[in-house]
């Protein structure tokens, strides 16, 4: 029960690129825990994905087997499955979100977050007949994203946009609170990707 798919995936890469590393190297690589990669190393190497051989100056040479290179491309195809479900499902509830912006007759609007998210929605708004006018996010330093300009916060737009749809995958409930604050609860879409990670806000207009 210890490994995650894309943790132990993540180590066998990391092994097939260089198997002479330090397990510290190894966790500097894949950021984690230097305890995790000794526990991982241990599982791969107990399931036969990996051999470990002694080499001189107390160190180890870490190697993929047969079975570790298939497990590696099985891993592999699960992540990038699951990579493609998501991007569906995104391209899917942005689609819904736009069309719920046109029967609220938007035709510009901000997105709130500079994210993957935030890409997709961009993508989608072009089959929608409707303008992105910024990306609101605080914490990219750059002044244009995708060839939008980024703003700090909705307040700044508030005025030059119908509504607001939130793109936000790190911190979506404060986002979409603020974004709240700033235009009002009717002015904001939140798509049913995003919904499980809001925390209820009551104190919107």
């Amino acid at each position: 029960m210890l490994p995650d798919s894309r943790m132990t995936l993540d180590l066998l890469e990391s092994v097939a690129r260089n198997g002479e590393r330090s397990q510290r190297a190894i966790a500097v690589e894949c950021g984690i825990a230097l305890g995790l990669v000794n526990a991982y190393l241990k599982f791969c190497a107990t399931k036969g994905f990996i051999k470990v051989k002694r080499i001189p100056a107390r160190r180890y040479f870490y190697y993929l087997t047969p079975k570790g290179m298939t497990e590696k491309s099985r891993l592999t195809l699960l992540h990038l499955s699951n990579v493609l479900s998501y991007f569906r499902a995104a391209r899917r509830d942005y689609t819904e979100a736009l069309q719920e912006a046109k029967r609220r007759g938007w035709s510009r609007i901000a997105v709130a977050g500079g994210s993957e998210l935030a890409e997709i929605c961009i993508v989608c708004a072009l089959d929608h007949d409707i303008e992105i006018v910024a990306v609101v996010e605080p914490k990219l330093k750059v002044a244009r994203f995708h060839a939008l300009p980024v703003v700090a916060d909705c307040g700044r737009i508030k005025d030059k946009v119908d509504g607001v749809i939130v793109t936000d995958m790190t911190n979506t409930a404060n986002v979409h609170r603020e974004a709240i604050a700033a235009v009002s609860a009717r002015r904001v879409i939140m798509p049913a990707l995003l919904n499980s990670a809001v925390i209820e806000y009551r104190g919107a207009a």
